[in-house]
């Protein structure tokens, strides 16, 4: 198994790379974890306790 992690700032293009890695790589070999997936909701809580 190889685990390959796409980092960047906004608008930098992440979202493409992950889409042309997709096209090239049968749709078994590949699985994209969603970039907002890892983060914990704190909506419940007013911002100044965040």
């Amino acid at each position: 198994m190889l685990i390959v992690g796409i980092a960047g700032g906004t608008g930098s293009g992440k979202t493409t790379v992950v889409r042309k890695v997709m096209e090239v790589f049968p749709n078994d070999e590949v699985i994209e974890i969603p970039r907002y997936s890892y983060y914990k909701d704190n909506s419940d809580i007013i911002l100044e306790e965040r």
